[in-house]
């Protein structure tokens, strides 16, 4: 440690603030912008999570409403929904983490081998596509394709196939979601790792081909092992996000008859709080919500950190 980083380490808040000014106070202006954004926008909101903890209501306020402790959480915790919105959030967060957390991976890989540069282009254009569609549009295709007189239907019928009626089956919505999930964000998704892979140094390549390595050997003893910390960031952040499975996607994709596979925690807030405007319940189970996530979260970054020796700090 230098003589100078010594000292900056011994200052106080206030003497390392004001060296900071002196010393980056063009980078430190430039960002206050955004800080002034996320202070606004991020951090002044969570003074309604307090709204979990009342009766609360519009017309009286934060301040007006009648504060009754943790009686919101026991009643979601006593619903009679509970259990299977808990069941349905953890069962489709794990599938949509288990089919789509490693299909960028592969996808990055596929482009990163081949070798001519229009053809590859060309695919990332393709898989990068879908992600600037809506989730509306994406929602209404899914259901023109697989309608009653949809073209998957109309392929049944020529085999004798009864049709199916996806959306109203609690059986097919779990595909249905996860697999438009796959195809609308594989692409984007395959950006960071197809940035990671650039990093790697060719010279291990080279040294691999004289030593009679396989393309697919490069990618498990080269390519691979250089994705290793992004992986193990992008996983543990998944795994934080479990819980917070798409609401706006389900929520035009679902209905009645698919709730016993369908409801989440997200979606039952909405119905809780915007139909039936019951405003402190619905907080109480968005604050459940976000506790869990980042239960989750701290528990992979440490089991990551004690298992793979990689974490996020």
């Amino acid at each position: 440690m230098s003589a100078t980083t010594e000292k900056i380490t011994k200052m106080s808040f206030i003497s390392k603030f004001k060296y900071d000014w002196k010393c980056n106070r063009f980078i430190m202006l430039m960002s206050l912008p955004g800080l002034i954004m996320i202070a606004l926008f991020a951090y002044y909101p969570m003074v309604g999570i307090v709204t979990a903890f009342q009766n609360y209501s519009l017309f009286l306020g934060i301040r007006g409403s009648e504060w009754i402790g943790f009686d919101n959480f026991i009643r979601f915790f006593n619903d009679p929904n509970f259990i299977r919105i808990i069941k349905n959030t953890f069962v489709l967060g794990l599938f949509n983490l288990l089919w789509t957390f490693p299909a960028p991976i592969v996808l990055a890989l596929l482009i990163n081998e081949m070798a001519h540069p229009k053809i590859k282009r060309f695919v990332q254009t393709v898989t990068y596509l879908p992600y600037f569609i809506s989730v509306v549009v994406i929602v209404g295709i899914m259901k023109s394709v697989f309608s009653g007189s949809g073209i998957v239907n109309e392929l049944l019928a020529i085999v004798d196939v009864a049709p199916i009626q996806f959306f109203n089956e609690s059986d097919y919505f779990r595909s249905l979601y996860i697999g438009s999930s796959i195809w609308q964000g594989v692409g984007y998704s395959s950006i960071l790792y197809l940035a990671a892979i650039t990093g790697i140094d060719t010279e291990m390549y080279d040294a691999a081909k004289m030593d009679g390595c396989s393309r697919f050997k490069q990618i498990f003893h080269i390519t691979l092992p250089g994705l290793r910390p992004t992986i193990i960031t992008l996983l543990i952040l998944a795994v934080g996000n479990i819980v917070s499975v798409g609401f706006d996607k389900i929520l035009l994709m679902y209905s009645p008859a698919t709730y016993d596979v369908a409801d989440v925690i997200s979606t039952y807030v909405y119905r809780k709080g915007i139909i039936d405007q019951d405003y402190g319940f619905s907080s109480a189970i968005g604050l459940f919500n976000s506790v869990v996530s980042i239960v989750l979260l701290l528990g992979a970054n440490y089991f990551s950190r004690k298992l793979l020796k990689e974490s996020l700090w």
